[in-house]
């Protein structure tokens, strides 16, 4: 048996000789003590005698009990603020719990052999005081330590205060036994006890939090969901502390309360760090801001005082940046062949997520049974940092490469370029603080310019590849609203989730909501003209990744070409790039002898896109798989002429348009 389990026993011990006391008291005037059927039913007797004597004094309360070592009872008093008084009503009530033999006995004392358990009334008895004293009877207010703390629980709530049972939740009673098993309550609330470990912190906010000499309660805003609270979780498990880690889907005032609970019996030095949901966290900060336990609040959105306004949180913003994740990646992953900074740079990730997604990387690779590599970094990275836009917009895994694209080398420089910016931004911007003021994000924004087919979208997909991440085409129909207003609100729900996350954000046909202020001439003037401020406002603070393509560069507002970080023009392919896109197209399919000379010839003759040559590659495929034979010049030549006919346009050598 355990030193806390021994100690409490001792003191149930001491509790019996009073209860003995005070049964001895009340049988040697009681004419029915004898009676088998005391308690069951009243009789005349006993209600004359109750009506005419006065009530019985108290006994006086033992002081000379010394509690013995591992006695944590004692160690309650001060996480929970509790009197002597509050330790006696605690003990009486949690008798029952743990020594069947108080059973008896208490429905001996409460006149009701049903009612096992100590009343309000007994209880005060039993501490040396009763329900007529007001200072006792504060101590079971609702605000008072013992209940406010979750320590106890009175029942019955159509009784009298007297005649009401006291309860000590399970949780309180295993704690006060030795158990230190976390809080079955808090098993479906989402939370995870963290023991001390790790390195000690030195500096920065998360550091100052961890380190603190009195209990503090924080609202950290992060600049992405899970870093800030990463942060603060390692400096306290490094400086020596638990912690308990909580992310609710929703707002539970009895996890809540479970879990001040449960930081307040493991002792002063366990804080807890909460990531706050989106939807109305106001409630739980009110739960959880308690004064004598360390609380951090970590989310995404600003702080807003109405949440708590008695608390006093501290309002602070997120400390990502005085992480650095590479540091963490070759921690986890010393035996990484290759570039590793070149790998991880457009993942903007916190070092409790890098450490999850590096994980997750060798589990893959041992999955595989191969060392770790960049395909299994970055599918490890890409799952952990998965936005939620799905609802506004449509999700492609890139499946292409630089390889892929067919275009002259200033361009294709460009591109390069552009995978660059969002790899080293965070060194450029931030540790060389080349980023501007006016409250500028980090993102990268480029606008593609070209006709249709040239291969912007393509071009897109292969940065995002590059890049090892997801690209999310936005989705205009679900974007656009007639009504004042709502189309702005669709973009920032874009935003924001894009800014949390690592993904390409396409907006295709950018000039659909990119487009150019006017003259206010009428009130759809001003409406679009007030569209188009807030998105020049949005991209300012924007820390994402987002491409706009267009058809008419003409068509973009200036002001947002002062805003983008590249603008690259797609010309249409010359003879020689268009011979090398119908070989490109046409590279894994069976070809008669002398197709390529076919191929050098259609691309003099027809002058089409990129993307036109793949829809006339895909006709000749077609036409060929349903002869069952190879691809042939006809074939190409009638892929070629349809395209032509498609866009209205007069098929060379012939008098009018003609498709086969």
């Amino acid at each position: 048996m355990n030193e806390a389990a021994v100690a409490l026993l001792l003191r149930l011990d001491h509790l019996r000789a009073t209860v003995a006391s005070l049964v001895a008291a009340r049988s040697a005037d009681d004419p029915t003590a004898q009676d088998p059927l005391r308690g069951l039913y009243v009789s005349a007797e006993t209600a004359a005698r109750l009506a005419d004597s006065p009530a019985p004094p108290p006994p006086a309360p033992d002081d000379s009990f010394a509690p013995a070592p591992g006695d944590r009872v004692t160690a309650l008093t001060g996480g929970f603020g509790l009197t002597a008084l509050d330790v006696r009503l605690l003990v009486a009530a949690l008798a029952p719990d743990v020594d069947r033999r108080f059973e008896p006995l208490y429905g001996y004392l409460n006149d009701d052999v049903g009612r096992r358990r100590a009343s309000v009334a007994l209880a005060l008895e039993l501490a040396g005081t009763g329900p007529h004293d007001p200072a006792a009877r504060a101590r079971l207010h609702p605000a008072a330590p013992l209940i406010s703390g979750g320590l106890l629980v009175l029942e019955d709530e159509d009784r009298p205060l007297p005649g009401r049972a006291l309860r000590v939740p399970e949780r309180v009673v295993a704690h006060l036994l030795g158990d230190d098993t976390l809080d079955g309550q808090l098993d479906g609330a989402v939370v995870e006890l963290l023991a001390p470990g790790g390195a000690a912190p030195e500096t920065g906010l998360a550091a100052r939090i961890a380190l603190a000499p009195a209990p503090v309660r924080v609202h950290l805003r992060e600049r992405r969901a899970g870093s800030g609270a990463d942060a603060v979780t390692a400096a306290l498990r490094g400086a020596g502390r638990a912690v308990l880690r909580h992310r609710p889907e929703r707002t539970d005032p009895a996890a809540a309360r479970a879990l001040l609970r449960e930081a307040r019996l493991r002792g002063a030095g366990t804080a807890v760090v909460v990531e706050l949901p989106e939807e109305q966290p106001g409630p739980l900060v009110r739960e959880l801001a308690a004064p004598d336990v360390t609380v951090v609040f970590a989310g995404t959105l600003p702080y807003d005082p109405t949440w708590a306004p008695a608390a006093g949180l501290l309002a602070l913003e997120d400390t990502a940046a005085e992480t650095d994740p590479l540091t963490a990646w070759t921690e986890e992953l010393p035996g990484y062949e290759g570039d590793l900074a070149e790998a991880v740079g457009p993942y903007r990730l916190g070092a409790g997520q890098v450490r999850r997604a590096a994980r997750g990387a060798l589990a893959l690779a041992g999955f595989d049974g191969v060392p770790v590599g960049l395909g299994h970094v970055q599918k490890s990275a890409r799952l952990l940092s998965a936005p939620l836009l799905d609802r506004h917009a449509r999700r492609v895994r890139p499946a292409v490469g630089f390889q892929d694209l067919v275009l002259p080398e200033e361009p294709l420089a460009m591109l390069h370029e552009l995978a660059g910016r969002a790899r080293h931004r965070d060194r450029v911007l931030g540790e060389w603080r080349l980023r501007t003021g006016g409250g500028r994000g980090r993102g990268v924004v480029a606008l593609f310019a070209g006709d249709s087919g040239t291969g912007k979208t393509l071009a897109a997909e292969v940065v995002a590849g590059e890049l090892g991440l997801d690209m999310y085409v936005v989705d205009l129909s679900s974007v656009v609203d007639k009504y004042v207003g709502e189309t702005e609100k669709n973009l920032e729900k874009i935003f924001v989730e894009a800014d949390r996350t690592d993904s390409v954000l396409l907006f295709d046909e950018a000039d659909a909501v990119f487009g150019k202020r006017s003259e206010v001439k009428s009130s759809h003037d001003r409406y679009a003209n007030l569209e188009s401020a807030y998105l020049l406002q949005r991209l300012e603070a924007f820390d994402g990744i987002a491409v706009l393509t267009t058809n008419l560069r003409a068509n973009i507002d200036e002001a947002f070409t002062r805003r983008l970080d590249l603008v690259v023009d797609f010309p249409f392919p010359d003879v020689a790039l268009r011979a090398t896109l119908w070989r490109g197209c046409l590279a894994g399919v069976p070809q008669e002898d002398g197709l390529d000379a076919e191929l050098d010839a259609c691309a003099k003759e027809f002058e089409l896109a990129g993307g036109a040559i793949r829809s006339a590659a895909v006709t000749a495929g077609y036409l060929a798989a349903g002869r069952g034979s190879a691809v042939t010049a006809a074939d190409v030549r009638a892929g070629a002429r349809r395209e032509y006919v498609k866009s209205g346009r007069l098929v060379p050598g012939a008098g009018t348009a003609w498709a086969p």
